[in-house]
């Protein structure tokens, strides 16, 4: 009994140390924070320079005004369509008795796996004034649709991809409910609508608050739908600027683009609150179905509408462009398998560079709870809520800025396959830190401590305990980072060498030139691999609730 109580005190005394984070650890942790944070101050200093005056006139002149409320106005738009597309579909395949319900629920997320940019080309050549949907309807008598083109086509092209976010998590709240509280309000003569009011919305504010976050964030950073819908917002207009020299413009826009970054985020989190409801026995919202009635069939209409529109469309026409061939040949937009090799090469280094970066952060989050904890794993989503466009051109100024200090056998960092490499780090290193965390919190500290009582060095320890046991949370993370990497369209852009050329930049230079049949092999080949992102997120979740 006294040898057992002896190993509890030892380990115990091992733990409280352990409390302190190493010296070494918090340096290394600080550099890598500062790192990801670096580059927006180039952004800041690139503006500072411009005169005050001129810098006035930029801001307040006509097209300014004009891009800002494109902007805003894309952004709600895409907000509240993906809620109205995504809250029904959620509570539909969790909550009633719908047809084919778990058919349903994976292909109502599957929208998630096609690139904006892809999906708005697609939509371009099936609606577009001389258009496959056109042709098609020509014949009948029909010879205009509605235009396409402008905000209206680029708020639905948005949402169509952006309402799985809402769907996502909203579904997990509706999972989560405990239906004990709604059987209690149809107890007291509530009616569903007030049960649905005063229980399950209070329940789901918060998964709605977030999924409607990340609607937001990509609808203000989407780069590569407003340029095609031929939209004027920011990133569209940056991109515009710093291919016709205008630096400077293109520096204060960027801020401004920030600016409504940091108002999203801020009127997100005001209102997002935490109160829950409590009680009840716990039983999942699974096991109650409301019964749709007359309704079952028709209700079926809104994931199949949806669904065919957001998923069967675009390859139908993707297809339709690799078998026709399309008119007109140019060989210079030909696809070369190089180009996939130069897409899983950038993304390959990309994944091995950020979860290297991710896992000190991870670790140092997960083991010590302390103020320097938080600011080191918040400073590493600064990139990812940075429009990728801004951390670009943010980047562009730190290049040439360094160059200008002409400093003796420097190497050459603009337009070079490292600093593209560092892009991408900086750009989604998050998504590794948040599942490498996740893997450190579900390690047995006491294993740690055990391996360090027989002798083990803290470096020791870690290399033989904690790295063996996160070992998949690596892997996920490193996954993530890849396939997001791969899809990744302004950063790319902007950062790529010149003559490196990827899938992603291969399929801008074919809507660029209109001759979308050379589009059809690189867009299908990112599709395939999009879609191994959207196996990873239903393996990591599970198969809860289907």
């Amino acid at each position: 009994m006294g040898d057992i109580r002896s190993v509890v005190r030892t380990v115990r005394r091992a733990l409280e140390r352990e409390e302190r984070p190493p010296l070494g650890l918090t340096l290394l942790c600080a550099g890598i924070a500062a790192a990801m944070v670096l580059p927006l101050s180039w952004l800041v200093i690139e503006a500072a320079t411009v005169d005050p005056s001129r810098a006035r006139d930029l801001v307040v002149r006509w097209r300014t005004l004009e891009v800002l409320a494109n902007s805003v106005g894309l952004m709600v738009g895409v907000t509240v369509a993906s809620m109205v597309i995504g809250i029904p579909l959620a509570y539909l395949t969790t909550r009633t008795n719908l047809p084919f319900r778990r058919f349903w629920t994976i292909v109502a997320a599957l929208p998630l796996v096609v690139p904006s940019y892809v999906g708005a080309f697609s939509f371009v050549s099936a609606f577009g004034p001389r258009g496959e949907f056109h042709d098609l309807l020509s014949p009948l008598g029909i010879e205009r649709i509605p235009e396409i083109y402008g905000l209206g086509g680029a708020v639905i092209v948005i949402s169509l991809y952006t309402y799985p976010y809402v769907y996502l998590t909203t579904r997990a709240a509706l999972l989560s409910l405990d239906i004990t509280l709604i059987e209690a309000a149809r107890t007291l003569n509530h009616t569903r609508w007030e049960t649905f009011k005063r229980v399950t919305v209070p329940h789901i504010r918060p998964a709605v608050a977030a999924g409607g976050l990340l609607s937001a964030l990509y609808a203000i950073s989407d780069f590569g739908t407003p340029a095609i819908m031929r939209v004027a917002v920011f990133t569209q207009q940056i991109y515009v600027e710093y291919n016709s020299f205008g630096q400077e413009y293109a520096a204060l826009l960027s801020l401004q683009l920030l600016g409504v970054v940091l108002l999203v985020l801020a009127l997100e989190q005001w209102i997002r609150t935490d109160r829950t409801v409590e009680g009840g026995t716990g039983r999942s919202g699974g096991e109650m179905r409301v019964d749709l009635g007359v309704w079952r069939w028709p209700a079926t209409l809104l994931p199949g509408i949806v669904s065919v529109v957001a998923l069967v469309v675009p390859v139908w026409i993707l297809l339709l462009w690799l078998t026709s061939g399309g008119a007109g040949r140019r060989p210079s937009l030909a696809f070369e398998w190089s180009f996939a090799l130069n897409s899983a090469t950038v993304a390959l280094a990309a994944a091995i560079a950020a979860s290297a970066a991710a896992l000190p952060i991870a670790y140092f989050s997960a083991r010590h709870e302390s103020v320097l904890a938080t600011i080191f794993e918040r400073a590493t989503y600064v990139g990812f809520a940075v429009p990728g466009i801004v951390l670009a051109l943010a980047l562009v100024y730190f290049g040439a800025g360094y160059e200008s200090l002409d400093i003796p056998r420097s190497p050459k960092i603009y337009q070079t396959i490292p600093l593209l490499v560092f892009a991408y780090v900086v750009r989604f290193a998050p998504q590794a830190v948040g599942t490498l965390r996740s893997g450190v919190l579900g390690v047995d500290p006491t294993l740690v401590e055990a391996a360090r009582t027989l002798g083990e060095t803290p470096g020791g320890a870690f290399r033989r305990v904690t790295i063996r046991l996160i070992a998949p949370s690596v892997t996920a993370g490193a996954a993530l980072v890849f396939l997001t990497t791969m899809k990744e369209l302004p950063v790319t852009l902007i950062l790529r060498p010149t003559g490196f050329e990827t899938i992603v930049t291969q399929i801008w230079r074919a809507q660029e030139a209109a001759y979308f049949q050379y589009a059809a092999v690189p867009a299908l080949l990112l599709l395939a691999i999009s879609g191994l992102s959207m196996v990873v997120l239903l393996v990591g979740s599970g198969r809860e609730g289907l």
